[in-house]
């Protein structure tokens, strides 16, 4: 069995199914679980917004150094400056950092964009956190739900 960690970090559990020619075991489940290392810790790769329009929106992102040399981040690249707003602010010195989203007055409709850090880790030059937002006319019914301004 072979599994592709990229993109993952944390306990992670992954399982396949074994088919034989034995009559009394059929088929088998083989699982996986491991612990995936990573050198920085994101709470969340992916950031996603969905209101009613006018009113704002906050998401946050915890970053974390996983080695002992210090982190350095800086921002590179943000595809959704005109729609979204963003604070990085270093929490703990070379450690931790907190990175908050907010929404700016969005009229209707979806969007979507990613902000690419720099960081000063060889193992991850490059840290990329994708956004999406859904935003809705007030009062639009949503799955038996209404979104009310």
């Amino acid at each position: 069995m072979k599994v592709n960690t990229r993109g993952y970090q944390g306990k992670i559990i992954k399982s396949a199914r074994i088919y034989t020619n034995d009559p009394r075991t059929r088929m088998m489940v083989l699982r996986l679980s491991a612990t995936i290392k990573v050198p920085i810790y994101l709470s969340s790769r992916y950031v996603y917004f969905y209101g009613p329009q006018g009113k704002e929106q906050t998401r946050v992102v915890e970053i974390v150094a996983k080695e002992s040399k210090p982190l350095d981040i800086t921002p590179a690249h943000f595809t959704l400056a005109d729609k979204l707003k963003y604070e990085l602010r270093e929490v703990q010195k070379g450690k931790r950092f907190r990175l908050k989203f907010t929404t700016k007055d969005l009229s209707p409709g979806g969007y979507h964009g990613f902000l690419k850090l720099k960081t000063n880790y060889q193992e991850t030059p490059e840290i990329t956190i994708r956004i999406r937002a859904r935003i809705v006319k007030a009062g639009i019914t949503r799955k038996g739900s209404t979104v009310v301004k």
